[in-house]
């Protein structure tokens, strides 16, 4: 086999590892929902106990809404700091001390009932978040790092296949007969010290990235001596060459901090794909559905509205593997084009399907359908491709503040339509779904226009096809593919 397609147990091992990260922010942000009654409970019981009176109804939703949103202010915080750690303690040690934080968390939120604190729940939340916003950004840099060139868009998908095994653990872990009960939910929260543990035991047998050796610490010897390992061959020119070519390109282009990043024409058009990428994936609609989905099914007669939920945490699992299987053969920008019109028409059936639930009572059941194709197309497309194809947007120099700042948007529109889609939902009702078919098709047309296609290519081809070409569309993709590097700088 090519070594350039070769999956060794090494790769394996930093790949896997690496995404126990992944996981934990899909648990995260799944596990808060199904205790909702419950923790509920607990903080009524806490105000009375303190002010010997019961909550009110605005004071209780209040300390809810902060308890949920809280994670992602702190994801966004999280994203910002990418940069400082992976350039300062490397991709791999960055990841590790990322796992203080979690175990913080999970300490606080775990013995919030305890204590009586539901102080404590809030800012486990925020220091989970933080450390989820951190792992967004160290975990499809690390993965897309040690990857081969021909195999980096399958094994980046591996990240958000992490997240939605989590979203599915915490659902099913979330069952009343499970943890989701008035006594094991501070175990339910608290879980998440289990995968940091498992992932700070695994992770000093990962060496660090080739990448950031070879460019950010100039330890040629370091990075051969790890590429021979990761491809199970000693023959590692190729992938040298292409990181000595990108680290040459590098001292042309000096380091980027945020700042730059945003003045600099160069990377202007790059920029403006990655944030717009990252807005597809969270105002697509995907948590509006998730959100909506248990009254759908309780509409639908559904007995246990919470099975019918996890059964499309169980799609949205199966098909980000489907995902990960056709990435390298069918290309980003295609399968994000394909997800968003996929999305856009699920939304519309959804939209009918609501808005005659009263009329026709098999509605109910065209909704349901609706759900499971709506996060399907998520899973092809807009779920897995943002976070690793900004990672192949931008070379060494620039590629944390650009992952920095795409970490930012995706987080800052995840509080958006945390916060407001509650709103939206009562002004819209039935027809709330229309807001996001209007934008899936923005979406769709700026992929097409503007987004390249960065199957198969050298990091340093992608971000030089957006200095030779201003618009890499249509056929301007293959034309800069037959182009090796060396006749593009």
């Amino acid at each position: 086999m090519d070594s350039g397609k070769r999956i060794t147990f090494p790769l394996m091992l930093c790949v896997g590892t690496a995404v126990f990260g992944s996981l934990q922010f899909g648990y995260n942000t799944g596990v808060i929902n199904a205790p909702q009654k419950i923790i509920e409970n607990f903080i009524n019981n806490t105000w009375a106990e303190r002010y010997q009176e019961p909550i009110s109804d605005n004071t209780l939703k209040a300390i809810w809404s902060v308890a949920v949103a809280i994670f992602s202010v702190g994801g966004i915080f999280g994203s910002f700091s990418v940069g400082v750690f992976v350039n300062r303690f490397g991709r791999r040690n960055s990841m590790f001390m990322a796992n203080i934080l979690a175990l913080v968390s999970s300490a606080l939120m775990g013995f919030s009932k305890t204590a009586s604190s539901f102080e404590m729940l809030i800012i486990g939340r925020f220091i989970v978040g933080y450390y989820s916003g951190l792992s967004t950004g160290f975990v499809p840099m690390y993965v897309g790092e040690v990857s081969p060139t021909a195999l980096r868009g399958a094994l980046g998908t591996l990240h958000q296949l992490g997240i939605v095994l989590g979203i599915l653990i915490a659902q099913v872990f979330g069952l009343e007969a499970i943890m989701g009960n008035s006594e094991l939910w501070p175990l339910l929260l608290g879980f998440i010290f289990i995968p940091s543990v498992i992932q700070c035991i695994l992770l000093p047998f990962c060496p660090e990235s080739p990448r950031f050796l070879l460019i950010n610490k100039n330890e040629e010897n370091k990075a051969k001596t790890v590429l021979k390992k990761l491809r199970g061959t000693s023959d590692v020119g190729a992938d040298m060459q292409e990181m000595k070519e990108e680290s040459r390109q590098m001292m042309r282009e000096k380091k980027v901090t945020i700042a730059e990043l945003f003045r600099s024409p160069l990377y202007r058009q790059p920029l403006m794909v990655a944030v717009v990428l990252q807005l597809s994936q969270q105002l697509s609609g995907i948590n509006a559905v998730f959100y909506y989905s248990t009254s759908i099914f309780e509409k639908a007669g559904v007995a246990q509205p919470i099975y019918a939920t996890i059964g499309a945490g169980v799609v949205n699992t199966a098909f980000t593997v489907v995902s990960l299987f056709v990435v390298e053969r069918a290309g980003r920008r295609s399968l994000h084009l394909l997800g968003l019109l996929g999305m856009a028409g699920s939304a519309l059936l959804m939209t009918i399907a609501m808005a005659l639930l009263e009329q026709v009572k098999w509605m109910s059941y065209l909704s349901i359908v609706a759900i499971f194709a709506f996060v399907a197309f998520f899973e092809i497309g807009p779920g897995p491709i943002p976070w690793f194809i900004v990672a192949e947007l931008f070379s060494q120099g620039p590629r944390p503040s650009a992952m920095a700042v795409a970490g930012l948007a995706n987080w800052t529109a995840n509080f958006i339509v945390g916060m407001g889609f509650q709103y939206l939902a009562t002004a819209c009702g039935a027809y709330v779904f229309v807001i996001f078919i209007v934008l899936l098709l923005f979406f769709f047309v700026f992929t097409y226009f503007k987004v390249p296609e960065t199957k198969g290519r050298t990091f340093d081809q992608i971000a030089s096809g957006f200095r030779q070409s201003g618009v890499p569309g249509g056929d301007k993709h293959e034309e800069l593919n037959s182009l090796g590097a060396d006749s593009q700088l």
